[in-house]
């Protein structure tokens, strides 16, 4: 029998109290960032992989057209009021040319297990992006993930204790998270979190075989160019006209 896919378990309760600290008011900072980085106004945004939509509601406080899509139906019941659907952002369930902004933020891209499963979320943003649509792609800067890899840590979170274990998996070229969470009664439930560790070259090349250039590299939502020591790596570009 196949395992269940890591991102099919992992997206509740714990997940939101692990992430907590990345709340509305980092969600609205990077938002500010879309506007300052992208040309506006635009017609309709998809906020891909949204969550539990901190990003979309930021984006509508704005007076943003924004909707959110998830793959979690539990982290899209966390709000009430805001635009959102269900589905997997390797078959999106919208026409093709409907969004002119296509965002994707906090590192979710790369979760699937193959390199085709991968490239096919990068053929879905084209294909919904109208021609010169604009994107944005949030990543980790793998080369400072790596160097700041903390392999074990315990947290608590509301009286559960919480242990991390991190590693690179050079085979697989991924970066790992198992996560313990042991109850108050002694039970104990394990997760994993899996993301393919993509180069800043790798993510560039992709966008391009899908049909999608890249216009900036950026390090963090400041605004500051890339670099190897970067926060993160956030990529800007469009679809062509």
């Amino acid at each position: 029998m196949r395992a269940v896919a890591w991102y099919r378990e992992w997206f509740g309760e714990e997940y939101l109290e692990l992430y907590s600290h990345h709340g509305s008011e980092e969600a609205e900072s990077h938002v500010a960032f879309v506007e300052r980085a992208l040309p506006g106004p635009p017609r309709a945004v998809l906020d891909l992989a949204c969550g539990a939509g901190r990003h979309t509601e930021a984006l509508r406080r704005r007076g943003l057209p924004a909707l959110g899509v998830d793959l979690s139906l539990h982290l899209l019941a966390q709000r009430r009021g805001w635009r959102r659907v269900a589905g997997d952002m390797r078959a999106l369930p919208f026409a093709a040319g409907s969004f002119d902004r296509v965002l994707n933020f906090f590192t979710s891209f790369g979760y699937f297990e193959t390199e085709r499963e991968n490239f096919q979320v990068l053929e879905e943003i084209v294909r919904v992006l109208e021609r010169g649509g604009w994107f944005l792609i949030d990543f980790l800067n793998v080369d400072a993930a790596l160097r700041g890899l903390r392999s074990r840590e315990t947290v608590q979170l509301g009286g559960r204790e919480v242990e991390l274990k991190r590693w690179y998996d050079p085979e697989t070229r991924r970066l790992n998270k198992r996560i313990r969470v042991r109850e108050a009664g002694g039970v104990v439930r394990s997760f994993l979190e899996s993301v393919r560790a993509y180069n800043a070259d790798e993510v560039v090349t992709g966008l391009r075989w899908a049909g999608l250039e890249v216009s900036a590299l950026y390090g963090s939502f400041a605004g500051e160019p890339y670099g190897k020591d970067s926060e993160r790596l956030i990529l800007v570009g469009r679809k062509a006209a």
